[in-house]
């Protein structure tokens, strides 16, 4: 993923400041809210108030959520999101802006706008029946509004100036319409790739008009290790060599993706002045707990803790499904979604990369 012509900007924007400890960091009063944009890897459970079959509020997701709620989150317990917020000390964990119980005042300290099954491109959502980007974007707009009625105009502007905004998106579109070929073929992987980055920059540039400065887009991760992914991919392999094993050529297209993403992003920030594009690379800690699983506790990697753990997400993971005995010890909690435990990797590597940039 980072090729050496790339490792001099990596280090420039990463290595110069880190946090020993981020996890444990004391609460930075320079950012105000965290929110969040994208799929099911942000969805805090908006897709509950939405007439799809892409949920998750029921058992056996949320098992190790507090009091073991099904919210509505891909994964037995928190997010990503929910680790980074709590960490910052905005909130113990990032609500969906659909939830009725969300109140505007919980608007002023960050809210998920993200949809699971939704993606950069528009289609990908339409096929799910979930949210588009677009939507997501008009419930911001519509929050902003809430926020100003309760705050004002000053303190509603100084909270979107000093907020984290988070967008993380792009696998269902590469696995719809690059692998599936759900939604017809591009000319080529990278023309789509092309394609899903100039969304994300006019999403950015949406932001940065609205009045955000601090704005982070997540990579790819591996996709080709994906359980999913590999069930798939080993099903085209001759019986003799059915081991599980990662699609190399799906790995090394995130890698070409979030390489293309890296330079977007260091373009937008040199563009949007005052504003910092950072790129959230979640392909290094995934596949480090792939490749180095004990460093972790982990001892599965490849399979979903849910039923089989290799087809098995969303609707077809169900309470009769069964689950694993110890679900700290697997990277996926579905056949897609990480578990809590992968989610927690994730925020610190984050926090660890570009809480000091923010």
């Amino acid at each position: 993923m980072n090729p050496s012509h790339d490792k001099p900007i990596l280090l420039t924007l990463f290595t110069l400041l880190q946090l020993s400890n981020p996890i444990n960091a004391s609460p930075s009063p320079l950012i105000t809210a965290l929110y969040a944009f994208g799929d099911s890897t942000v969805d805090s459970g908006n897709n509950n108030y939405i007439p799809t079959l892409f949920r998750s509020n029921h058992s056996p997701y949320g098992r190790s959520f507090p009091a073991k709620l099904s919210t509505g989150r891909f994964s037995d317990g928190k997010l990503a999101t929910d680790f980074l917020a709590s960490s910052l000390g905005l909130k113990s964990t990032i609500p969906a802006y659909l939830d009725p119980s969300v109140k505007p005042l919980d608007l002023l300290t960050g809210v998920s706008f993200a949809s699971a099954g939704g993606g950069l491109d528009d289609r990908t959502a339409m096929l799910s029946l979930t949210l588009t980007m677009d939507k997501q974007w008009s419930y911001f707009e519509e929050a902003v509004r809430k926020m100003k009625s309760v705050v004002g105009e000053l303190e509603t502007n100084r909270v979107i100036k000093n907020a984290w905004f988070v967008i993380s998106a792009g696998t269902n579109d590469m696995i719809y319409n690059v692998y599936d070929h759900v939604l017809g073929s591009f000319i080529s992987v990278s023309d789509y790739q092309d394609y899903l980055l100039r969304n994300v920059e006019a999403f950015v540039q949406r932001l940065h008009d609205a009045g955000a400065r601090r704005i982070t887009v997540a990579g790819l991760p591996p996709i080709g290790c994906l359980p999913v992914q590999v069930t798939l991919g080993t099903v085209t392999l001759p019986r003799i060599f059915h081991k599980r094993i990662c699609t190399e050529n799906q790995n090394t297209d995130s890698q070409l993706y979030n390489q293309k993403l890296l330079k977007l992003n260091f373009l937008l920030s040199q563009r949007l002045r005052g504003s910092k594009i950072l790129y959230l690379d979640i392909y290094t800690p995934i596949m480090d707990m792939i490749k180095h699983p004990h460093k972790y506790g982990l001892e599965e990697t490849l399979k979903g803790c849910c039923g089989t753990g290799f087809l098995e997400a969303g609707p077809l993971c169900k309470s009769l499904s069964g689950t694993c005995d110890d679900v700290s010890k697997y990277l996926f909690f579905d056949s897609v979604h990480p578990t809590q435990k992968a989610y927690s990797v994730i925020a610190t590597y984050a926090l660890q990369k570009l809480l000091p940039l923010l």
